[in-house]
C-alpha cells in the first residue's frame, strides 16, 4: 500500500555505507519521481520515468529529451578541509542535526545530468566554482540572472541548459515549479541570502564563525519551510 512522502526521512539512512545518497539512495529517487512529476508552467506535464538505462530519471516529449540526477543542495560543509578551522568551532551536535535536516526532500534537487563540453553540469559547476562554494541561494541568484540575461559565475553551464530553464517559463516558474519560494524577498524578485552577500566579488564559503551560524540558521530554515510546502502536496510513494 502506498505510503505519505515523509518529509523528515534522511536519505543517507538507506544509502550503502560510505555512498552518497544523491545516486545511491532507493527512496531519494522514488520521492524526487513523484515529487516533480508535475504539471509545468505551460500546462504540459513533466513526466519522469526511472526506467531508463544508464540515466537516474529522464523525461522525453514534444518538450525534448532530458536526463536528471539528484543533487543535495544545502551543504554543511563539515567535510570541506578548507572550512575546517570554522566548522571546528561550531557545537557540533547543532551542525550534525542540521545536517541530518538538510538530508530530506527539502534539502534536494534535480539538474539536467548531461555534461555539455565546455561547460560541464550545474551540479557539478556548483561545487567547483568556490565563488558559488555549492550554496544554493548563490545557485538560485545565478538562475534568477539567467532569466533577466545577466550575467553570472554559472552562465556558461546555465546557458549550455537553455532547454531546461525554458520548461518554467520564467523565473518565478521556476520557483514555484521547485517549491523555492522561501529562498525569495517578499517582492519575490529577490533572492534572500542565507549570509552575507558581495555581489560574487570573492569566495562564497562563510568566512567565520558569526557567517558560518548565519549560514547554518538559514540553511535549516528554508529546509524546514520547503519540507512544510512539499507535505501539503500529500503525495503517495
Amino acid at each position: 500500500m502506498p505510503s505519505t512522502l515523509d518529509t523528515r526521512f534522511d536519505f543517507r539512512r538507506d544509502t550503502p555505507a560510505g555512498k552518497d545518497p544523491d545516486p545511491w539512495s532507493p527512496t531519494l529517487r522514488r520521492y524526487h519521481k513523484v515529487l516533480w512529476n508535475r504539471e509545468l508552467p505551460s500546462g504540459q506535464l513533466l513526466a519522469l520515468r526511472d526506467d531508463v538505462p544508464k540515466r537516474y530519471l529522464s523525461h522525453d516529449s514534444n518538450l525534448g529529451s532530458f536526463a536528471f540526477s539528484s543533487d543535495s543542495v544545502i551543504p554543511t560543509y563539515l567535510g570541506w578541509k578548507r572550512m575546517g578551522p570554522i566548522v571546528s568551532r561550531a557545537p557540533f551536535w547543532k551542525t550534525q542535526r542540521i545536517q541530518r535536516e538538510c538530508y530530506t526532500i527539502g534539502g534536494m534537487m534535480i539538474w539536467p545530468s548531461t555534461t555539455v563540453p565546455g561547460a560541464g553540469t550545474i551540479n557539478g559547476m556548483r561545487g567547483l566554482n568556490l565563488k558559488i562554494a555549492d550554496r544554493f541561494d548563490l545557485t538560485l541568484e545565478c538562475v534568477r540572472r539567467h532569466y533577466s540575461g545577466g550575467e553570472s559565475p554559472l552562465s556558461a553551464v546555465l546557458e549550455a541548459n537553455d532547454s531546461f530553464f525554458d520548461l518554467f517559463g520564467t523565473f518565478g516558474g521556476f520557483v514555484d515549479f521547485f517549491l523555492l519560494q522561501d529562498l525569495l524577498e517578499p517582492e519575490r524578485n529577490a533572492t534572500r541570502f542565507m549570509t552575507d552577500f558581495d555581489d560574487f566579488e570573492g569566495v562564497g564559503l562563510p568566512k567565520d564563525i558569526p557567517s558560518y551560524k548565519a549560514y547554518m540558521n538559514s540553511a535549516q530554515t528554508f529546509v524546514r519551510a520547503r519540507n512544510r510546502r512539499i507535505a501539503t502536496l500529500n503525495l503517495k510513494v
